[in-house]
């Protein structure tokens, strides 16, 4: 049985929906409750963390499985075993960067431009250290607790901030020289724990159905039914995940066909799958695709 840990704040929301979607729903006594349950025989305990805190945890064995970003990792120098990116964050899909921001105006156009001294705030210290370090600079390196981007300029010259759309930054008047690290949220296990042949299992399971739910999202199943002197016409317009899947009805001159197509662009994909002689077409939800 698996003890999970669950990242608290930011990243709270879109996990929740994720699990929910997996059909993996968290189960607790409200929202400000850090203790939870899974309806998942393989899950037994589950607790939420600030997300900084959780892959030391999971090095350190206190949880077997825990959800984090590839930022607190790195930043941390966490020893854990990465069992693959979970492509969702805050607000998007897309993943989120730890940047080095300057005033609009600072004449600076690289790393290797900042002059000594440089105070710099940030809340990956360790991480910024081995960045400036390997450019040559040398800086101040001021520890942030929150609200990085309001420092510039009165407390400190730059800052190393996590974005994922670059909109806050623009707001303070601030631009990206350089971008330390992409990163996903990462389904991460302990090393000794992976290593046990029952709870392996367990958390492959339990990445299967996240990943299956997040490579369901922005799909939707269409199926129609089309005269078999007409499947070709059809089949030149509909998208497919893979290949079609094509069947002879009882009505031997028809054929039916289904495939998993993106759900955006749809509106015009129905009409032309019309004009191309399909009839009876479905659009249905999917919840999850398992590769």
């Amino acid at each position: 049985m698996l003890s999970l840990v669950l990242p608290k704040g930011s990243l709270e929301k879109a996990t929740l929906d994720l699990f929910d979607a997996a059909d993996l729903t968290v189960r607790r006594g409200s929202d400000r409750d850090y203790h939870a349950s899974v309806d998942h025989p393989g899950i037994d305990r589950v607790r939420f963390l600030r997300p900084q805190e959780i892959p030391e945890y999971v090095e350190q064995g206190l949880f077997d499985l825990g959800i984090t970003g590839r930022d607190w990792i790195s930043e941390t120098a966490s020893d854990v075993v990465s069992l693959g990116e979970l492509q969702y964050s805050k607000a998007t899909s897309n993943p989120v960067r730890v940047v080095l921001a300057v005033p609009r105006d600072a004449p600076w156009r690289s790393a290797a431009e900042l002059p000594e001294g440089i105070r710099i705030s940030t809340e990956f210290p360790a991480l910024t250290r081995r960045y400036l370090e390997t450019h040559g600079v040398k800086a101040v390196v001021v520890p942030s607790y929150g609200a990085t981007e309001a420092k510039v300029p009165d407390i400190v010259d730059a800052i190393v901030d996590l974005t994922e759309t670059g909109s806050s930054l623009r707001k303070n008047g601030l631009r990206i020289l350089d971008t330390l690290l992409t990163s996903y949220t990462e389904l991460v296990a302990n090393r000794a724990a992976y290593e046990d042949e029952a709870k392996r299992a367990a958390m492959e399971d339990v990445s299967l159905l996240l990943r299956s739910a997040i490579r369901a999202r922005g799909h939707v199943l269409v199926k129609l039914n089309v005269p078999a002197a007409r499947l070709a016409e059809v089949l030149d317009v509909l998208p497919a995940l893979s290949s079609p899947n094509v069947t002879e009805l009882a009505s031997g001159d028809m054929r039916g066909v289904e495939s998993v197509v993106p759900k955006r662009g749809v509106n015009t994909l129905i009409p032309a799958l019309r004009a191309a002689g399909a009839r009876d077409i479905l659009e249905l939800p999917i919840s999850k695709i398992v590769e």
